[in-house]
């Protein structure tokens, strides 16, 4: 019988998640979302110029969101110093990424993803509960770096740092 249940319950996860997500290798889905002071943000206009740390995030204001924002921004400046863009995707609204930019002081770009098209596109799981998934896009636009992971939210940093910085060896 749990076995049963367990196969159920991994069916339907996937039924509610993106089945194609993007890999290795692949080029990262160009879009475009407003940010957290309601300017437009396209990813096609940071190709070529920057290394893209790209972090989907479940929601605003949240333990596990904030302390992955917050670690974020401690190491803001080791990604800016060795060529990245920080940029959190979640599904909240302007106002609400505008509230929760400045209640932590986050230096680093949040993009409202409100309808999930850019999540879906990235395969970055749109589930009952939002994915956290991070990717790292080198200057050519190319994904050169995944790590999915709900709970571990400072290796999220960690490894993307540490591949930033091969990146510009």
């Amino acid at each position: 019988m749990r076995k049963l249940i367990f196969i159920i319950l991994f069916f339907w996860l996937h039924l509610f998640t993106n089945a194609a997500p993007i890999g290795l290798g692949d080029k990262a889905p160009d879009f475009t979302l407003k940010d957290q002071n309601g300017n437009p943000f396209r990813l096609k206009e940071y190709i070529g110029k920057k290394v893209l740390v790209i972090y989907f995030y479940p929601k605003d204001d949240t333990p596990g969101c904030t302390k992955q924002a917050c670690y974020f921004r401690d190491q803001y400046e080791a990604f800016t110093e060795a060529g990245a863009i920080v940029v959190g995707i979640s599904s909240q609204d302007v106002q609400s990424h505008k509230a929760f930019a400045q209640k932590y002081n986050l230096p680093f770009t949040l993009l409202a993803d409100e309808d999930g098209k850019v999540r879906k596109l990235y395969g970055a799981g749109d589930g009952l509960i939002p994915g956290r998934v991070t990717y790292v896009v080198d200057r050519e636009g190319k994904v050169v770096y995944i790590f999915n992971s709900q709970s571990d939210v400072k290796r999220h940093v960690e490894e993307a740092l540490q591949k930033v910085r091969e990146l510009n060896r």
